[in-house]
């Protein structure tokens, strides 16, 4: 099949070509962004799933909505070297400058962009050479307190948007990397524009501890956001991923290469997308079927190994990566920590700050009480398939 025709996009937040089992999330977006614009209340979301299930496909989906809708958007991703101050700052510039340009907005655009000079000052930020053509405004926003200061930033940003008849839509991806002020300070933000009835809304997106997270930062968390799970496709929906974008090219798909590709990718949307894009690529003949679908296997396997596995796998020290060996060990998790201790020769309590670490890095997360698994999903069986000689077990308990 023509290669400069192939419909997939095997890409690190690439929108796929049919966005298949994900209509619920984008419709609750819709309705969210509607209501705020139009004075209504409604609750901020954040998306919560493992690596690869398309969260940021989701949010650049709902940043399109926005904008349609009438919002001006700021899109960040955050990082665990960055402050959420710094990340804001040019954004926020960015909205302003917008914001003045209009005329009903133009003095409150003016006020916060004097509130943000004061910001920038607390926090020493900069935008390159780019400056502030105001004078900051003394008292506001400048107290160095994130949390206070950033409340009363997001006020004068939701006052310049809401005289503008426009709202304001902040998007953060991996958020689970901001530090435990940051989101805290973010929340309490977001609960006092909701209290003024402001239009702002915030769309996040993050790995699944995120939601306790939020809220052992602020205990109404729970209430100031719904927490959609983004998961796995179901075998409908991810026959649809793949089936469609091969129609709508004009081609054909054996309905047994379909039923194969679903069950080797286990419904996740960027294997989908590999395991498609290679299926597509290896055909010859006048449709695609189960021998193109199996050679496809390899060659995903093979680029996954090399680039979406092995990448994670390399962020690791040695005794880190003794740990996720000890959890592949076990078979595909979660897992018990107790066990992945037992598997190392180990106690649990001495494993306790390795594993908090691995936690950070995004590599694991605890979905129950003593449990444990990675956020990437197959990743167990990529160790399995590349590290035979780490499987070998290790404990006193196996060698005895």
């Amino acid at each position: 099949m023509d290669p400069n025709k192939n419909p997939f996009a095997p890409g690190a937040g690439s929108q796929p070509p049919e966005l298949a089992g994900r209509e619920a999330i984008i419709h609750e977006a819709q309705i969210a962004l509607s209501r705020v614009i139009q004075g209504r209340s409604a609750q901020s979301q954040i998306l919560l799933g493992l690596r690869g299930v398309g969260k940021t496909v989701l949010l650049n989906r709902i940043e399109r909505l926005a904008e349609d809708t009438g919002y001006l958007t700021s899109y960040i991703e955050a990082r665990d070297d960055t402050s959420l101050a710094a990340l804001l700052y040019p954004r926020v510039h960015q909205v302003l400058r917008k914001l003045s340009l209009i005329e009903s907005a133009k003095a409150k655009a003016i006020s916060a962009l004097k509130g943000l000079k004061s910001f920038a000052g607390a926090f020493k930020l900069s935008i390159g050479d780019v400056a502030i053509a105001y004078d900051p405004e003394p008292g506001v926003a400048d107290s160095g307190i994130i949390e206070e200061d950033l409340t009363e930033l997001f006020l004068l940003v939701g006052e310049a948007a809401s005289s503008s008849k426009r709202g304001w839509a902040l998007l953060i991806d991996e958020v689970q990397y901001l530090s435990q002020a940051d989101l805290s300070a973010l929340i309490a933000a977001l609960h006092r524009v909701g209290q003024k009835n402001l239009p702002v809304i915030f769309f996040g997106a993050g790995l699944p501890q995120l939601a306790g997270m939020a809220g052992e930062a602020k205990s109404y968390a729970e209430r100031l956001f719904t927490y959609p799970e983004v998961g796995a496709l179901n075998a409908e929906s991810a026959q649809k991923a793949i089936r469609q974008p091969i129609e709508d090219e004009g081609e054909l798909i054996d309905p047994e290469a379909v039923e194969a590709i679903a069950q080797k990718t286990h419904g996740y949307p960027y294997f989908l997308q590999e395991w498609g894009f290679q299926a597509w690529t290896h055909a010859n003949g006048e449709s695609i079927t189960l021998r193109d679908a199996e050679a496809a296997t390899q060659a995903a396997l093979r680029r996954l190994d090399e680039g979406f596995f092995n990448v994670r796998l390399e962020r690791l020290t040695p005794k880190e990566r003794d740990y996720v060996f000890a959890m592949a060990r076990l078979g595909d998790g979660p897992y018990r920590s107790t066990e992945v201790a037992n598997r190392m020769g180990e106690s649990p309590q001495s494993l306790g700050p390795l594993r908090a670490r691995l936690i950070s890095k995004g590599m694991v997360y605890s979905p129950a009480h003593g449990d444990i698994a990675f956020t990437v999903p197959m990743f167990a069986d990529f160790l399995r398939r590349n590290f035979p000689d780490n499987m070998i077990p290790r404990s006193p308990k196996d060698e005895s």
